[in-house]
């Protein structure tokens, strides 16, 4: 529990404020047609007790959450902001009230309460913690860092609060500090497989310094064959780490076991909508021409810093292009943000709900109003720039939002990240997502996935030639002078010495790939999946009867 400086208090306006009796019984009518899923009444309910008390926090975020479930997304805005004007000294209701702003995309709104939230005086350890997972939500790693550091300070000691410093310091790129942490949590919590899978990743496994030992030791204690998703999850990841130290210590054949159970368990845990994916594809090709028609010239160039979209699949090298183009002076990275597809979502008033949201997102693009879509992403990201001219939004997954990006967006650059199908998809497959990329987990399925990312891209490509530049992750590696020369060209940029030395970029970095992109630039992922081929027969012949293989 939070301490009792932090429970509500309510400013109430002399001569204006209805009687408590009064409100309260409006709250309690409305929670009670929120429990009988009534929501049509609940909302009218509590439309009726913010008449009374405009400024009552937690009815706006109530009213907020009944008209998101009823479909509403922007005009569940409105009560959230409204809430802004007059915030309570509540800490749990202004976090609640956060994470309702995150959900909308009112970053400026959410980053505003918890600069509010920061002069708590006193703040305990577990308030400290929500804090650093908030500011972590909004892509502010030096601030999040800096909570959890107060936190551990202040006595937070669960595991999960470990983990959580653990991680951020290993986006700052303190390795060392972050193993120390890791090697305590576990020695407290051996079991804790979030633990074990951070530390195996941090550095090589070597034949004089690994954790093979210990990580069999754990497998042999945990149950085995249960029915708990918690207890799959927790083997999953002990079995993920296995895989890492063998396949780090080159034994490869000992290996692949431990990545087919691991990954095995997570496909179960997480099974593969398959026809999902496919029917998003089948929208976006079949999109209506307005999308891939319009006039990207009518729109002028906004004022401020600009975006650059970095896309492609996930381990294709897009961490790697933001690593070295962020290395520019007049760049910085954004990190993986999700912000575009919150916009687009605001935009056509569609609740996000996976496939289908994205679906109805489509269905309605013939009304989407691009110029607000794209001065809504700016207002609520400009920021992210820090003072530079660009700023990069490096989330792979956006190369399904190439058509909404350019219509929205006309002057962002764009840049594809392609990398050799069989790597892609070998890397990607022994990844350990967790409970996301559900594709990754099984070998025909993630070999589908990538048939309906390249049906994707090559629409884009075709339907509207000029708006991604390919960037391939071979020629980047092999000759990244001449690659980056063409990308900063792209990007309407002068080339820099300091582009080809992304080892130098002291700049936070929050992907599982952040520790390999503080190297310099090496070849060592090329053919990588060469080491399992008769592991990776069935995904070769896959992606070859898909004609993505040479």
């Amino acid at each position: 529990m939070l301490s009792s400086v932090y429970r509500p208090r309510y400013y109430w306006r002399m001569n204006s404020q209805p009687p408590f009796t009064e409100t309260n019984r409006l709250r309690q009518r409305a929670q009670q047609h929120i429990r009988a899923e009534q929501l049509s009444e609940a909302q009218v309910t509590l439309e009726s007790l913010l008449r009374l008390d405009p400024l009552d926090t937690e009815a706006c975020i109530d009213l907020a959450e009944v008209m998101f479930m009823r479909g509403q997304l922007r005009a569940s805005s409105r009560p959230l902001l409204q809430a802004l004007q007059r915030l309570p000294t509540d800490a749990p209701l202004i976090i609640r009230l956060v994470q309702h702003l995150l959900a909308r995309g009112e970053i400026l709104a959410a980053r505003a309460c918890l600069d509010f939230l920061s002069q708590a005086p006193n703040p305990p350890p577990e308030l400290l913690v929500a804090q650093a997972q908030l500011r972590f939500s909004t892509g502010e790693i030096p601030m999040a860092k800096a909570l959890m550091d107060r936190a551990m300070h202040a006595g937070a000691d669960s595991p999960g609060d470990h983990h959580l410093h653990a991680m951020l310091l290993q986006f700052s790129g303190k390795l060392d500090q972050a193993c120390e942490v890791l090697e305590k949590c576990l020695q407290r919590w051996p079991h804790f497989g979030d633990a074990a899978m951070v530390l195996v990743n941090l550095r090589k496994q070597k034949p004089a310094s690994n954790r093979l030992d210990f990580v069999r030791e754990q497998l042999r204690r945990l149950p085995e064959g249960s029915h708990s998703q918690d207890d799959k999850f927790v083997r999953a990841e002990f079995e993920y780490a296995l895989f890492k130290i063998l396949d780090d210590l080159g034994r490869h054949d000992e290996a692949w076991p431990a990545l087919a159970r691991c990954n095995a368990l997570m496909h179960e845990i997480n099974p593969y909508d398959g026809d999902g994916g496919a029917a998003v594809v089948e929208a976006l090709t079949n999109m209506p021409e307005v999308i891939g028609n319009a006039d990207h010239t009518a729109m002028p160039r906004p004022e401020g810093p600009t975006p650059i979209f970095i896309v492609g699949l996930p381990r294709s090298g897009t961490t790697l292009l933001d690593r070295m183009l962020s290395s520019h002076s007049a760049v910085t990275s954004a990190g993986e943000i999700i912000d575009f597809w919150r916009q687009l979502h605001w935009v056509a008033d569609v609740p996000p709900a996976r496939t289908t949201g994205l679906l109805k997102v489509i269905e309605r693009s013939p009304n989407i109003d691009f110029m607000e879509l794209g001065a809504r992403y700016l207002k609520q990201t400009q920021w992210r720039a820090q003072g530079r001219r660009y700023y990069i939004d490096k989330l792979p997954g956006n190369i399904q939002m190439v058509a909404f990006i350019r219509r929205a967006l006309p002057h962002a650059p764009i840049l594809h990240m392609v990398r050799d199908p069989m790597d892609t998809c070998f890397s990607n497959f022994k990844a350990m997502f967790g409970n996301t990329s559900s594709y990754s987990y099984d070998l025909q399925a993630m070999a589908r996935h990538y048939g309906q990312y390249a049906r994707v891209a090559n629409h884009w490509r075709t339907r509207i030639p000029d708006a991604m530049l390919d960037v391939s992750y071979a020629s980047l590696v092999r000759d990244p002078e001449t690659t980056m020369r063409q990308v900063i060209a792209h990007c309407g940029l002068d080339m820099e010495e300091s582009c080809l030395k992304p080892e130098l970029n002291a700049a936070p970095v929050a992907t599982p790939s952040n520790a390999q992109v503080r190297e310099s630039i090496h070849t060592r992922g090329l053919d990588q999946w060469r080491h399992y081929a008769k592991h990776l027969e069935p995904l070769r012949q896959a992606l070859a009867a898909q004609g993505h293989l040479g």
